[in-house]
């Protein structure tokens, strides 16, 4: 390579190249200076400061966590361990219309927005405000993060069980506008959930229409996705259609045994209205989900893993039909006797998710809950999951599409700049490891296990992880609105 330079502060040699784009695999060495990437090929002619001999190891881009609830893990728990360990070096946060900001609050926040923080002094009246603290305390992984629905509704309302009026509208885009303006990437909803179940379609529209002016994108944990999912695809197309904006369709599911098999025609839905619109979505490898209890998963689930409780704190990792049958109650009262509390909801087919991660346009995303006692295992384990279970033991797909769907695909849906891509001039946000051996090791029992098989994990040319440890580094960033490229959900992307 005639234009390398001749020396740079590492040099990862004998690596085997996935660049993310979904290219096959080639052999060859990657050349790092401070935070950039300044060579790939045979740099035989480069001379390290540090040198790593990858031994035919895979060098990918840093994997990008397409839906997250690590807002406050971000400051409260900065080095990521259960991210980072697994490859993670850019998290995507503020999902299913819960963020930690905008809002001043005075009093423990409703469910589900107590997921992410219990007290009122962890909220943050202003997102530039939440912004300006990642960078005063660096987390070690990269971050962009959206402004919630649900957020925005506890902030401007009295009373959350009825459509906003006019003027609470008014007030909610309002308050994303200015978060835009600080720095926010996009608007989440979470119309399933009680603090926006009230809401109309037209309050969802009327906020979501601030975001065109900025090049920003919509997520929604639809209202349904279950026996009404038909209706909630369609109302999600309306509102990206009405508002002009690409949305993101959050962790995909075809949920209760009702309705299993129906991810071929959800499926098909979604490719006819991606032919209209920009349209995207992600999905996590387990086919159980986690959330609040007492949500509405209870009685669609066929197991029930109580993830922790306020009024039992000794039930976190129990079934909670054995909890129930010890108290002499049914699954409604046994919930309500642990409320608040969260749960892990047994409630997929697996045909149905191996459907969905197979579907080209489907980005990983974890949907780890990092607060809860005894979290999904999805928490520590989704990444390694895709590219160790379903990539080399199921063979789903190759190991560089389960690559791109990590990292080129959400890094062009969420507009992040010179990430995602091995190429000279990126970001040198870097995951080395072994196709044969990567694994997760978290289960459901013993969630809280970093991955097998990862051997180096480096954020902004900075070692996070290395040979099985946490280096101590936060090199991350908040990365804002300003710093990122125009969302791209075309085809190709």
């Amino acid at each position: 390579m005639t234009d390398a330079p001749t020396r740079a502060d590492l040099v990862i040699r004998d690596a085997r190249i996935v660049d993310g784009t979904g290219a096959p695999a080639r052999a060859g060495d990657i050349a790092v200076t401070d935070d950039r990437i300044v060579a790939l090929g045979d740099l035989a002619r480069v001379a390290g400061a540090r040198e790593i001999h990858a031994g035919g190891r895979a060098v990918a881009p840093g994997f990008v966590d397409a839906h997250t609830h690590d807002d406050r893990a971000l400051l409260a728990d900065p080095l990521m361990t259960c991210k980072v360990s697994q490859g993670v070096t850019t998290v995507v946060a503020g999902n299913c219309g819960v963020s930690l900001a905008p809002l001043a609050m005075d009093r423990r926040p409703p469910a589900p927005i107590d997921l992410i923080c219990e007290e009122p002094g962890g909220f943050f009246a202003t997102f530039g405000a939440y912004l300006d603290a990642l960078d005063a305390a660096p987390p070690a992984a990269n971050a962009i993060a959206q402004v919630g629905h649900s957020t925005l509704r506890v902030g401007a309302m009295d009373h959350l069980n009825r459509a906003a009026t006019g003027a609470e509208i008014k007030a909610m885009r309002g308050a994303l506008e200015q978060a835009l303006e600080d720095g926010a990437a996009g608007f989440s909803t979470g119309l399933f959930y009680p603090p926006a179940a009230a809401a109309p379609s037209e309050e969802v529209i009327e906020i979501a229409k601030a975001l065109e002016r900025f090049g920003a994108f919509h997520s929604t944990h639809m209202r349904d996705e279950g026996d009404r999912i038909d209706d909630s695809l369609a109302e999600t197309y309306r509102i990206g259609r009405e508002a002009r904006v690409p949305v993101v369709i959050s962790h995909h599911k075809c949920a209760g045994a009702a309705n299993y098999g129906r991810s071929s025609e959800t499926l098909a839905s979604i490719d006819a209205a991606r032919a209209k619109q920009p349209l995207g979505l992600d999905a996590y490898p387990y086919i159980a989900g986690s959330t609040m209890l007492g949500s509405g998963r209870d009685m669609a689930a066929s197991r029930i893993i109580v993830t922790w409780s306020r009024a039992r704190p000794d039930a976190a990792g129990r079934d909670l039909d054995d909890i129930a049958a010890e108290m002499g109650l049914d699954r409604d009262a046994a919930v309500e006797a642990l409320s608040p509390a969260g749960g892990i909801f047994f409630m997929m087919d697996e045909a149905d998710v191996r459907r969905i991660l197979a579907y080209p346009p489907t980005m990983i995303g974890s949907d780890g809950l990092p607060h809860d006692q005894h979290p999904h295992p999805r928490l520590w384990g989704t990444f390694p999951r895709v590219l160790g279970h379903y990539a080399r033991e199921v063979g789903l797909f190759s190991l560089e599409e389960a690559v791109r769907k990590m990292t080129a695909l959400p890094a062009a849906r969420f507009g992040l700049k010179d990430r995602g891509i091995l190429r000279v001039g990126a970001y040198a946000d870097l995951v080395m490891f072994d196709p044969a051996t990567i694994a997760d090791t978290a289960t459901f029992d013993d969630p809280k296990q970093p991955a097998a098989g990862i051997d180096l994990v480096m954020v902004n040319g900075r070692a996070v992880w290395h040979e099985g440890a946490h280096t101590g580094a936060r090199p991350g960033r908040a990365l804002r609105r300003q710093d990122l490229n125009q969302p791209d959900f075309t085809n190709a992307a």
